[in-house]
This record gives structure tokens, C-alpha cells and sequence, in this order.
């Protein structure tokens, strides 16, 4: 379908809601405690509108240049998989010229690699900048075993070497032209790293050939407890050919393996088990921690990254992220790193589990895979806000001395669960209601709009994960969620509807003027332009609980410097029909006045002596400045 139509269309609908949005009140800030607040339908005093004026906008050009002291609550991140996303060097798609670090090239599968590399990252740095982006986080670059039975290593995932980078990828050089061409610009560069485990390499006698394949009827290793008998346990053997394979060469000893069979991904498996057949490291082994923190420390020293994000951190013992992360932190300053920052992958939405790693485990932060769920349910799946309202209050799970609520990765879309765009899609698909309609390409539009201006606006630091800037959909997780940025030559990629555009992944997907784009782009300014949105402390304004109510669907929050008094209120209607709500808030009289993008005004809220009262459109959402009278 024709998009600019539509476009136009949602400026004209949305007034508040569109990005580089500001609202001023003139108003009298109070620090007191907001009462309670509930639905209600009592109408305000309505204020005149003043003159449309430009939003404030703080300097901090100086702040998004300083990338080494930059706190990382003020970046915005971009998750790429370098494989997929731009091809800067064709000489380097089949990796190394032979060994185990050779092949996999398969422009036309889903699990092959595509070419994509570091200088086709590099290339791309405009365009990232563009976005707004100011870190950019890429899946492992460590040299893999490039094929297993199980696929091929496009992802990163699967290393062998962890001193080189694979060759699919780049050089070591090329990886430092990168991190100095990003800084240049301001941008910091976080690496992806494992210590869970190393790529398949150990087989054991009791399952496989003395050929390395399963015995016969075989596919995998069954899991032996920790309580079986030394007699009945595997026999771990490695072939001739890949004996000193790994490097460092300590890793090529089976003795630093758990080497109990293939994890089922509960109870002790889940810590002890081969994940997905990848050689398990035995994390409770002093060699294995010492072993580790020297490998990334010597990374650190050579390429001097700004940080990273760790994989499979609940399948490591919590003793050995107690020691691995101070290490690693305090290295980085010791190298000229002050704000080195790490993140963890905890693969759970329930913050109680996900706060342990913080707190007890001494990770600094973790992704916020509980936010996901609740966006995603909210904004896709129609369910309730107070889903919004429970989450938040639980924030205070995570505070410790270096761990804290605002220094979560926030995110709708990743490389193992799939993509925001599946599942809006999906919300269609899996509808218990046979009469509903299914969604119009807008509304799928604004819903993803609407979840990115949640994650921009909310607690956190906001990770976007690439191709959802373009309205990338997927077909489900893993490898149908890793779509190409350059033109795709697979089938089951090309064939997706994607969102607000009529190209598809068959297309160079780098348009600066997709509509998505366009809302990330402006909402990165917006966010950068005031620290409140990025250091705020979090406040409830309204939440409905009554869910047979109008404005069931509306909720709204503040972000709130306690240092200057500063408040921006965020109200979203993740409803279809038009809603409103009153805030009981105390300000003096007002003038309300809207700027957007299109430079609309609108009269959607209205201000008394007691309260604030908003009305929005279906899918839509409203931010809000509260200044005090001068």
C-alpha cells in the first residue's frame, strides 16, 4: 500500500503524540506525593492556549562527544548482528582459506552466512548517527568453528579462538578501525562475550563414533546428574584434528568441562548441561574463572571497547559472576575505561529471578526482558496497563551499590525471541476472538511506535535491535527474527510484510525516511535533549484499574528531577478508541501548548488548581513538560 498517505494520516491524528513532542505548563511544582490515583471523568478548567514556542532544548553536544566519561544511562544502543547487516568486504565471506573457520556461506538460508562483516559496520556509522544512536552492541566476533551439525555460526556464538577475530567478520585491525571510527564520532562499541561455554568440540565415548558422529539411533547426549556414579559418567574424548584447536590452550583440556551430556534446561542441567551441545565450561574451576577474566582482560587491553554484554548468564554459577564482573570493571579503569559498563543475559521476565544476578551476582545490569513482556502485552497484545504499574514498583529489587532500576537494558525485539513486528503480527493471529478484525497496516504502525516511545520515555536504556528501525517482522525467533539489512537473497525473508513500508528485506533497507526511522531518530533527540527523560526518577500519575473502564487502556507517568524539580509527564493510550483520564496533580493556572513534528497544535489537555486532564486518540501518546512559574 501507499505509506505517505498514512503517514500524513497519523501526524494529523496523533497531535501530542509524534515525536520531538513538548508540552509546557506554567505551572507550580510540588514535590508532595501524588494521591492516589483512579479513573476519573470529572471535567477541568479549561485554560487557553498560549502561542506555539519551540521545546527547550538543553545543549549537550559536549556530553554525546565525550563517549570515555559518558554515563551509560545516556546512551541510546543499536544491537546488530554484523553478519546480516551490511556487506563492506566480499573477500572475507567464506572466513578463513581453509581449517575450521572456513565456509558457511549461504546468501539463501536462513542459518548460512550472508557476508555482512565489521567495515560493513563502519561504512554505516552516518547512518547509525543519524538514528541517534550512541552505542552499538554486536554479537560475538571471536573466531568460531564455523559449521556444526547443528548449523552455522552467522550469530558468533560457536568460538574456538578467543584472541583473533573471525574471519567471516574482519581482522583484529579492522575491529580497532571500527572502535576508533565510532569514538571519533562519539560512539562507544560493546562486545558480546561467552564464558559459558566454547564451540562442540569434546564428544564422548558412550555417544559417539570414534568419527565424532552420534552412535547410531542417537541425536544427542542425555544429561547425567551430578550424582552419577564415577563409573556410569562420559568418557570425553576430543579427534586428532581438533585437539589443540581452541586457544587459549587450556581451553582444549576436557578436565575444565562439566561433560555431563546436553542440558534439558532445567534443575542442575541448566548450570551443568551442554547448552545445545556446546562444550560446557565448568565456571566453578579456579582455572576456568582465572582463565576467563585473563582472556577478556587481554581484549580490553587491546581494543579498548566501552563495555559488554554477556551471554547465557543464568547457566553460570552465581559464585562466578561475583568475582568476573569486579575483575573486569576494575581492569577497564585500570586501562583508561572509567565508565566500562556490563550487562547480562538472563533470559527470564520475572524480576525477582532477574535482580539476583544483580544484586547477589554483582552485575551492574542485566537486559530487562521483564519490560519486553510488559510492552509487548500492553501495546501488541491489548492486555492492561497495570502490567506497566507492577513492574515499576519493583524497581527498588534491584538497588544496590553498583546496581540499579535505571541502569536496565530496556528492549522490544532480539536475536533469540524474535522481533516486535511478529509479534504485532502475531496479536492478529492468535486473536481468541473469531469477529476481530484484523489490524490495518497503521494501526500496526502506531502500536510499534507506541512500544518504542515507551522504551525511549520509560526507566532504562533503550536497545534497539536493528531492521526494527525499518519495520522488520520475522517469522518467529532464532534465525527467522535475523533478516538481512542489505538486499536479501532469502526466500522466507523476502516474503514478509513489513511494516510502514512497501519494500521489503529484498530491498537495501537504509532509509532515513522509513516512518519508524524517522520516530526512533526523533525520539533519541528528544531523550538526549533532557536529562530528566534519561536520569528521571519514575512516578505513577495514573493507572486504571478498573478494566471494564473508558480509559481502561490510558496510563501515565512522570520522570521527575529531584535535584531541580523538573517533571515530564508521559500519558499513552494503548487503545483503539479515543480516551481520557485526570491526573490529580496540583498546578496553578496554565497555558497549555504543543509543538510536533508537524507543528500542530493541540488541545488535548486541559489544567485546574487540583488536576491535569488528557485526552488522546486510539494508539496514541502525549509528553508533557511541567515548568514552574517564574
Amino acid at each position: 500500500m501507499e505509506y505517505e498517505g498514512v503517514m500524513k494520516r497519523i501526524l494529523l491524528t496523533t497531535s501530542a503524540v509524534f515525536i520531538g513532542i513538548s508540552l509546557m505548563l506554567s505551572g507550580c511544582q510540588t514535590n508532595e506525593p501524588a494521591s492516589k490515583v483512579q479513573g476519573s471523568n470529572e471535567p477541568a478548567t479549561k485554560v487557553p492556549a498560549a502561542k506555539v514556542t519551540a521545546p527547550r532544548i538543553n545543549d549537550e553536544t559536549a556530553l554525546y562527544q565525550d563517549y570515555l566519561h559518558r554515563d551509560i544511562r545516556d546512551d541510546i544502543f543499536y544491537f546488530v548482528l554484523p553478519d546480516r547487516f551490511n556487506n563492506g568486504n566480499i573477500a572475507n565471506d567464506n572466513g578463513a582459506a581453509s581449517g575450521i573457520s572456513h565456509g558457511g556461506l549461504d546468501k539463501t538460508s536462513e542459518r548460512g552466512f550472508h557476508g555482512g562483516d565489521i567495515k560493513g559496520i563502519e561504512q554505516k556509522l552516518d547512518n547509525l548517527q543519524k538514528l541517534g544512536i550512541t552505542a552499538i552492541w554486536m554479537t560475538p566476533l571471536l573466531r568460531n568453528q564455523a559449521i556444526q551439525k547443528d548449523g552455522i555460526a552467522h550469530h558468533g556464538y560457536w568460538i574456538v579462538d578467543f584472541s583473533e577475530i573471525d574471519p567471516h567478520f574482519g581482522s583484529n585491525d579492522e575491529l580497532k578501525q571500527l572502535i576508533d571510527a565510532a569514538h571519533q564520532r562519539g560512539m562507544k562499541v560493546f562486545f558480546d562475550i561467552i564464558t559459558n561455554h566454547t564451540a562442540d568440540i569434546i564428544r564422548y565415548k558412550e555417544c559417539h563414533q570414534d568419527n565424532g558422529l552420534y552412535l547410531q539411533g542417537l541425536t544427542r547426549c542425555q544429561y547425567m546428574p551430578l550424582n552419577t556414579p564415577e563409573s556410569e559418567r562420559y568418557s570425553p574424548f576430543i579427534l586428532t584434528q581438533d585437539e589443540a584447536v581452541k586457544v587459549p590452550q587450556w581451553l582444549n583440556d576436557p578436565e575444565y568441562y562439566h561433560n555431563q551430556g546436553d542440558s534439558t534446561f532445567e534443575g542442575e542441567s541448566s548450570l551443568n548441561g551442554d547448552f545445545n551441545g556446546l562444550d560446557d565450561l565448568d565456571t566453578q574451576h579456579p582455572q576456568v574463572l582465572s582463565g576467563m577474566i585473563e582472556i577478556y582482560q587481554k581484549l580490553i587491553a587491546e581494543f579498548k571497547p566501552d563495555g559488554f554484554r554477556i551471554d547465557t548468564v543464568r547457566h553460570v554459577d552465581l559464585s562466578f559472576w561475583q568475582s568476573f564482573s569486579p575483575a573486569i570493571v576494575d581492569f577497564a579503569k585500570q586501562q583508561g575505561i572509567p565508565n566500562f559498563h556490563v550487562f547480562g543475559e538472563v533470559y527470564d521476565t520475572n524480576p525477582h529471578h532477574l535482580s539476583v544476578f544483580t544484586t547477589e551476582g554483582k552485575l551492574p545490569s542485566v537486559l530487562d526482558f521483564a519490560f519486553q513482556d510488559v510492552a509487548a502485552n500492553i501495546f501488541y497484545r491489548g492486555q492492561s496497563p497495570m502490567l506497566a504499574k507492577a513492574l515499576f514498583e519493583l524497581d527498588s529489587l534491584y538497588q544496590d551499590e553498583d546496581s540499579q532500576a535505571d541502569l536496565l537494558m530496556t528492549f522490544l525485539s532480539n536475536h533469540d525471541m524474535g522481533r516486535a513486528g511478529y509479534f504485532i503480527n502475531e496479536s492478529d493471529a492468535n486473536s481468541d476472538n473469531a469477529a476481530k478484525e484484523a489490524q490495518t497496516d497503521a494501526e500496526k504502525l502506531q502500536r510499534s511506535i507506541l512500544s518504542h516511545a515507551f522504551m525511549f520515555l520509560s526507566r532504562g536504556i533503550p536497545v534497539v535491535y536493528y531492521g526494527d528501525e525499518q519495520g522488520f517482522t520475522g517469522d518467529g525467533n532464532d534465525i527467522r527474527a535475523r533478516e538481512d539489512m542489505f538486499a536479501s537473497q532469502v526466500p522466507s525473508y523476502n516474503d514478509n510484510d513489513l511494516i510502514g513500508t512497501d519494500a521489503t528485506t529484498a530491498d537495501n533497507n537504509f532509509d532515513t525516511s522509513h516512518p519508524l526511522f524517522i520516530t526512533i531518530s526523533a525520539l533519541s533527540e528528544l531523550r538526549k535533549s533532557h536529562r530528566v527523560l534519561r536520569r528521571g526518577e519514575y512516578q505513577a500519575r495514573f493507572y486504571q484499574a478498573d478494566t471494564t473502564a473508558e480509559n481502561a487502556a490510558m496510563f501515565a507517568f512522570s520522570r521527575i528531577d529531584r535535584e531541580t524539580g523538573e517533571e515530564w509527564l508521559m500519558v499513552f493510550n494503548s487503545g483503539t478508541q479515543t480516551a481520557q483520564i485526570s491526573i490529580p496533580m496540583k498546578v496553578s493556572s496554565a497555558a497549555a501548548v504543543v509543538v510536533t513534528k508537524a507543528g500542530i497544535q493541540s488541545n488535548n489537555i486541559e489544567v485546574s488548581d487540583t488536576q491535569i486532564s488528557v485526552s488522546l486518540p486510539g494508539l496514541s501518546y502525549g509528553v508533557y513538560q511541567i515548568t514552574p512559574v517564574s
